[in-house]
C-alpha cells in the first residue's frame, strides 16, 4: 500500500476484472482515507459555493490542477493498477494510457436535468469514486447499471451511430419511464463515500438516478483505455461532452441568477 493511494496486487487486479466480467461491477472498500475523503469535500464545499447550490462539472485540466484528484489521477499507483485491471479483463494493454478525470457535482434543481442521462462512456474502464452521497429520502442519486451490454465495436463509426441512438432525450426518456415502470430492472448501486467502484463504462449503459435539490451528489470519475483513441470521431465526441459540461455549468448559474 502507499503512503497516499490505495495499490492492488496483480490477484487482486484478477478478481476486480472477474467480478466486472461475471456481475458487472466491482468495488474496492475504503479506497480513499478519511483524511483525503475530508479534502475533497471541502475542495466541493468551495466549489458549490461558487455554483451558488446548482450543477456542475470539471473536465480535468485547469479547473482541477493542483487538487488532490489531479494528484489521483496522475499517481503512477492508480495507474498501474488501472492498466493491471485492464489487462486482466481483456487479455490486452490500453492503446491509450491517459487517465481522464472528472468532477461531477449534482446538486439544485439544475441537478435534475443531469440525471437519467444514459450513456456509454469513451473509456473501456471506468473508476467512480463517490465523495458526498446523500443518506435519506428516495432520490439519492443511485448509480443505475445495464452492465456489459455490448462488446467493444470494431468501427468507431458504428460506435458513433449506437451512442446517438441511445443518448437522445427521447430515448433517454423512454428507458427512464421504462425503469420507473419496472419494464427494465438496472443494476442499482447505494454508493458509499469512499469506496472505489470499477465498471466497464464503454459497455455498460449507466446514468443517476435524480437527487433530491436540497442534497448534493458529489463524485470523482477515471476514465481509462478510450478502445478508438486517436480517431477524429473521438477527439471530436471528447470536445463535446466537455462543451456540453461547460454548457450545462454555465446555464445553471445563469439559471439561478435570472431567477
Amino acid at each position: 500500500m502507499s503512503a497516499l493511494f490505495r495499490n492492488l496486487d496483480s490477484e487482486a487486479q484478477r478478481q476486480m476484472a472477474g467480478k466486472m466480467n461475471r456481475m458487472g461491477y466491482a468495488c474496492v472498500e475504503n479506497f480513499l482515507q478519511p483524511g483525503q475523503l475530508q479534502e475533497l469535500r471541502r475542495y466541493i464545499a468551495e466549489q458549490a459555493q461558487q455554483h451558488q447550490g446548482q450543477y456542475f462539472a470539471h473536465h480535468g485540466g485547469a479547473a482541477l490542477a493542483g487538487t488532490l484528484l489531479a494528484s489521483l489521477g496522475s499517481a503512477p499507483e492508480v495507474q498501474a493498477m488501472l492498466a493491471g485491471i485492464h489487462h486482466q479483463g481483456t487479455g490486452q494493454n490500453a492503446y491509450q494510457q491517459t487517465i481522464q478525470v472528472v468532477l461531477r457535482c449534482v446538486q439544485g434543481q439544475s441537478g435534475r436535468y443531469e440525471s437519467n442521462c444514459f450513456h456509454y462512456d469513451a473509456s473501456l474502464l471506468t473508476a467512480l469514486v463517490p465523495l458526498e452521497i446523500p443518506t435519506q429520502g428516495e432520490s439519492r442519486g443511485d448509480l443505475l447499471l445495464f452492465p456489459n451490454m455490448r462488446r467493444v465495436r470494431s468501427s468507431v463509426l458504428l460506435n458513433v451511430i449506437e451512442k446517438a441512438l441511445l443518448q437522445n432525450k427521447l430515448s433517454r426518456r423512454a428507458i427512464a419511464l421504462a425503469i420507473r415502470w419496472h419494464w427494465l430492472k438496472p443494476l442499482r448501486l447505494n454508493l458509499v463515500p469512499g469506496n472505489l467502484y470499477l465498471f466497464w463504462g464503454y459497455r455498460s449503459l449507466h446514468a443517476n438516478e435524480p437527487c433530491d435539490p436540497a442534497n448534493r451528489r458529489a463524485t470523482a470519475i477515471f476514465h481509462y483505455g478510450d478502445p478508438h483513441a486517436g480517431s477524429l470521431a473521438t477527439r471530436i465526441i471528447l470536445r463535446l461532452n466537455q462543451r456540453r459540461a461547460l454548457r450545462a455549468t454555465t446555464a445553471a448559474a445563469t439559471t439561478l441568477h435570472v431567477t
